[in-house]
Order: C-alpha cells, then sequence, then structure tokens
C-alpha cells in the first residue's frame, strides 16, 4: 500500500511540473511588452510620430523612434531583432524586399500615402519638357516600378505590356515608345533631391521631397493618385503580428489625433491611408 501510494504522487508531482513547463510560453506571452523600438525614415514621419508616441503613451505603450536616411536599414535591422517595428515603406516594396532577402515581415497596419512626384526646378508642366531630356528616378526595383508607371500615366512613355503592374515591375528596358527620346537616369532615391539641378525633372519620393524643402502642390509637374496599392505600412516580424503591443501601435497610429495632424501639417501632400 506505501508502495502504490508513493508511486501515485510521483505521477501527481510529474503530471503537476509538465503543465507547469507546458504554461512557460503563456506566461511568457501574456507579459507584454511595454517599450518598443520603431524605425522611421527620416522626414515626416519623425512629426507624424511625435503625435503618435503621446497617444500611445496614454495605453501604456512608450515608443521610441530609430530614424534612418536609407531605405535598406530598416527591414535589415527590423528582421535582426533590432527593432520591434518600423514605418516606412508601401507593401510593393515590402514584397520586393521579401523576395530578394526572405525576410519573415509582415505588415500589420496602415499608414499613410505619400504621392510619389515628377518634380522640376526648370520646367512647369510635362509639355515643356524637351527632347532627350534627362529624367531621374529611382534604382530600387520597386520605386522604380512606381516611377515608370507615373511617366507612363503623364503621356510620356509607354511601357511593354503586363509588366508595371501585379508584381511584375518595370525596368527601362521594359519602355516600348518614348517619343521625347528621354534620358532615364537610375540613382538612388536619396541622390534624387541633390541631383535635381543636373536634371530636367526627378521622381521623387515624399519623405526626401519634404526634407529637401521641395512643394508637391507647387513644385511637381506630374503626381501619383493619393490613395492605391503604394499606401505605406506598418511592418512587424511574421512571430510578433498578434501582440498586443503591435494591436497598441496601430490603435495609436489610427487615432483622430494623427489623423488630424496629418491632414492639418502636410495639406494633402501626405493623405492617411487608415
Amino acid at each position: 500500500m506505501h508502495f502504490a501510494s508513493c508511486f501515485k504522487n510521483i505521477k501527481r508531482l510529474a503530471a503537476i511540473g509538465a503543465l507547469s513547463l507546458a504554461l512557460v510560453p503563456q506566461l511568457g506571452q501574456a507579459q507584454d511588452k511595454q517599450k518598443i523600438k520603431v524605425g522611421i525614415s527620416v522626414g515626416s514621419a519623425e512629426a507624424i510620430f511625435d503625435v503618435v508616441k503621446k497617444v500611445a503613451a496614454r495605453d501604456g505603450l512608450e515608443i521610441q523612434t530609430v530614424v534612418f536616411s536609407d531605405y535598406l536599414q530598416p527591414n535589415a535591422a527590423l528582421a535582426a531583432g533590432d527593432l520591434d517595428a518600423n514605418a516606412f515603406q508601401h507593401r510593393p516594396y515590402l514584397e520586393s524586399q521579401i523576395a530578394a532577402r526572405g525576410y519573415r515581415i509582415v505588415p500589420v497596419g496602415l499608414t499613410i500615402t505619400a504621392p510619389l512626384g515628377i518634380y522640376s526646378r526648370k520646367f512647369r508642366s510635362v509639355e515643356q519638357l524637351p527632347q532627350g531630356a534627362a529624367i531621374g528616378i529611382q534604382n530600387d526595383p520597386s520605386n522604380g516600378n512606381r516611377a515608370l508607371l507615373l511617366l507612363q500615366k503623364a503621356g510620356l512613355i509607354r511601357l511593354k505590356p503586363g509588366v508595371g503592374e501585379n508584381g511584375v515591375n518595370a525596368t527601362p528596358l521594359d519602355v516600348i515608345e518614348n517619343p521625347r527620346k528621354l534620358k532615364l537616369v537610375e540613382l538612388d532615391a536619396a541622390q534624387l533631391p541633390r541631383s535635381l539641378d543636373d536634371l530636367a525633372a526627378a521622381s521623387i519620393n515624399n519623405d526626401y521631397a519634404f526634407k529637401a524643402g521641395l512643394s508637391l502642390q507647387k513644385d511637381t509637374i506630374a503626381v501619383e493618385d493619393p490613395r492605391g496599392r503604394y499606401a505605406n505600412i506598418i511592418a512587424t516580424r511574421a512571430e510578433d503580428k498578434d501582440r498586443p503591443w503591435v494591436r497598441k501601435l496601430v490603435q495609436a497610429y489610427h487615432s483622430e489625433e494623427v489623423r488630424k495632424f496629418i491632414e492639418t501639417e502636410f495639406k494633402g501632400s501626405l493623405v492617411p491611408a487608415f
């Protein structure tokens, strides 16, 4: 009887131990982060996140922003665990980075649409562009594709059927009609504002244009539709997408306070996408 009783007690203790081990991951998940690092791009995102930080703080979430001056580092830093989230890119750019680098990064919420513009300091309309004009475009696949689509929309070029949309990025080699014999100059996105004086015009991302003091309303000769597939996103690692802190981050960005700030501060050059 004594042996049987001891055996039952051993089994009971083993079961309790197994249950405790099974609960460890759940307890770890319950202890949600109270402070996170979010990677953003230089420029307008800094001003917007000053408001996002205040809203999130009221919900118990402290946000530290890490500012990047290029488009390659924020995803690499997120994938490496140096950031908890980033908010600088649109979905097509993320998709191109995942295809190229195998990142396990997913979108978790929309932020703003930053309409791409063709900027010029020398000409006031597409019609004024001369034969052989040099047009700067981004050299990364996603934004270069976006620039070519905008040039096509403006009637300056025509692309091969089936490229430029549906995930098939166009390159200058896909231009089949170029009646003005425009010279498409591929440059790093950050260099385009600095190169504008040497070009007839250039496709410039909104954040870099904002930092360079360029106006979407006054300095462009062609502009993207303000709403579309190029809305920017908040992204996290795939394993974090359902964490409570992610919900708090997205809710803070989607607050009415942030919406009103974007609409008032940027007057249409940035559009809330949520």
